[in-house]
């Protein structure tokens, strides 16, 4: 066992393990941490706990101290920093005539290095740009190019459902979301339909995904073919969230199919949910 806090450094960010060397936090606290990057500001988000020694990514970074007034002043000079830095690339940017949408700024807390992240459709070549950005603010520069999500998490904005990104709000990081999920959720496979504001698949199809799949284990789809009161028969029509179905009884083909619920039937040979080959192909890149 070992003794961590849990830190982040985004208001909407993944959480790091870090040794608190015999000090005691809590939640809300305000930290200097050592990273990979260098010094970083960040915020406690789980106070002294112990935890097993493989739930650890080693080396386990010190906590170096809490932070002072002076290393709030100096987060908040980074922040004017960044907006100006923002614009001076943005310049560059346009002067290299360069294919590449800028989104995003950041300083390390102790302003060792400069993080420009940036979107493009194809590979950049930015050397030019680094050299020339070098020049202006003589310090390590990185240009990072992310994708359209991410783009999002930084930027923020509203969904379809009208209210705040949840990548920007609530969300740690990204879960694998797939046009699988929006089938077996019974959405209508339409781009506008299940894609956010970012063009790819809504991360919110993950939330109630567990849900679905205890369900379709227990509900006979299209299909599949049953035992119900009246004969033997085959679902035509299913719904997972009300257990309701249509069975088109074998005994009386002709006739309109019967309504049941999933629990008056027993299940002979069902069937399974499945993206073809056109589906794939057509919603690949919203995935």
């Amino acid at each position: 066992m070992a003794e961590v806090i849990s830190v982040r450094f985004k208001e909407v960010g993944k959480n790091y393990y870090f040794d608190p060397k015999n000090i005691t936090f809590k939640r809300g606290d305000k930290v200097i941490v050592e990273t990979a990057r260098g010094l970083e500001f960040g915020e406690v988000t789980i106070g002294n706990r112990d935890i097993p020694n493989e739930e650890i990514t080693a080396p386990l970074k010190p906590v170096l101290r809490m932070a002072t007034e002076k290393d709030f002043t100096t987060v908040e000079e980074n922040k004017a920093k960044e907006k100006s830095a923002f614009e001076i690339c943005a310049q560059k940017i346009q002067h290299h005539k360069l294919e590449m949408k800028l989104v995003d700024v950041e300083y390390t807390f102790d302003r060792s290095k400069i993080l420009f992240y940036f979107t493009a459709d194809n590979r950049v070549d930015f050397r030019e740009l680094v050299k020339d950005l070098a020049g202006v603010f003589h310090t390590r520069i990185e240009l990072r190019q992310i994708g359209v999500r991410d783009e999002s998490k930084k930027v923020g904005g509203l969904g379809i459902c009208g209210r705040p990104f949840c990548c920007n709000t609530f969300l740690g990081s990204f879960q694998p979301v797939s046009i699988k999920m929006a089938k077996e959720q019974s959405l209508f496979l339409s781009t506008t339909k299940i894609s956010g504001t970012c063009g790819r698949l809504m991360c919110c199809l993950k939330y109630e995904q567990e849900a679905y799949e205890h369900l379709l284990k227990v509900t006979p789809k299209n299909g599949a073919i049953v035992e119900t009161k009246e004969g033997k028969g085959t679902v035509v029509d299913f719904n997972l969230l009300t257990g309701m179905l249509k069975v088109s009884l074998e005994k009386r083909p002709e006739a309109a199919p019967i309504v049941v619920n999933r629990k008056e039937v027993k299940i002979i040979k069902d069937t399974q949910i499945k993206v073809d080959k056109k589906e794939l192909d057509e919603f690949k890149a919203i995935e």
